[in-house]
């Protein structure tokens, strides 16, 4: 398996981490004033969701610079 496969799917489980933890946060806030350290449960999966979505991003990019002049003018 490619590391981008790895990568892509990765970003999919932790973009469903975040959801559930946005939506555990937000049952938390509906019963009162949360701790605030229950926020980090959606920070950490959004930092990870940052930085595998810019590599993703940046794979199409990478893959035209590695493949020379030729097929760069398509």
């Amino acid at each position: 398996m490619k590391a981008s496969t790895l990568i892509r799917q990765l970003h999919r489980w932790v973009a469903a981490a975040f959801v559930l933890g946005v939506l555990a946060y937000m049952a938390a806030m509906s019963q009162g004033t949360p701790p605030p350290w229950l926020g980090l449960f959606a920070l950490i999966p959004l930092i990870l969701l940052a930085l595998s979505g810019i590599y993703l991003f940046l794979l199409p990019y990478a893959a035209r610079l590695r493949s020379g002049p030729a097929e760069r003018a398509t």
